[in-house]
């Protein structure tokens, strides 16, 4: 079952005991508290990690300015952006040298393919990234909602523990990496 970002802070209310909400703007403790904690918690987990189903590549449009020093052209980045991966040419995404400033890709290349970490719906989001979100608001939550430190501190350490066990099985997604251009291996011949 896909959840929406109220259903995940409600789940997170549930964690701790308080009521659920229904929206953001119940005009209560709680959905203001979510509502204000939600975007930030979860543009955070997303950026923590190369997530396989937050992933993506897409060609950049070239900026008409260029940058004042190092690179010779910008381009836009997406606005679903959080975070790059690496940056390519020539129907590769990665292998450029590059720099992100101020929104923009800075490069010497003429045309770029970004790899990048970009915000998907919630309803797209996996169940043990579900799970990965819910742990997290909990801990989030805790202090604003119940003013116990020791068990926020508790909440995040299993949010923590939630992380790495869906960080695991998220790379099982992929093909495991293989060394390319390591001077030890090609001495070998």
């Amino acid at each position: 079952m896909a959840l929406n970002d109220v259903a995940l802070c409600s789940r997170a209310l549930i964690r701790l005991g308080a009521a659920p909400i229904t929206s953001f703007s119940d005009g209560t403790a709680e959905s203001e508290i979510a509502g204000a904690l939600f975007g930030p918690t979860r543009d955070a987990l997303l950026s923590a990690y190369t997530w396989s189903f937050a992933s993506g590549q897409v060609s950049l449009t070239a900026l008409e300015d260029s940058p004042i020093a190092d690179y010779q052209n910008a381009f836009a980045l997406p606005n679903d952006f959080l975070r790059a991966i690496s940056a390519g040419q020539g129907g590769r995404g990665r292998g450029l040298n590059y720099r992100i400033a101020r929104g923009a890709l800075h490069t010497d290349a003429e045309e770029v393919v970004l790899s990048y970490i970009f915000r998907p719906e919630e309803e797209e989001f996996p169940p043990y990234f579900d799970m990965v979100v819910i742990a997290r608001l909990a801990a989030e939550f805790c202090i604003p909602v119940t003013e116990n430190t020791s068990r926020a501190d508790a909440l995040f350490r299993l949010a923590d523990i939630e992380f790495a066990r869906a960080r695991q099985i998220d790379a099982q997604q992929d093909s495991p990496g293989k060394i390319e251009n390591f001077s030890l291996i090609d001495v070998r011949g």
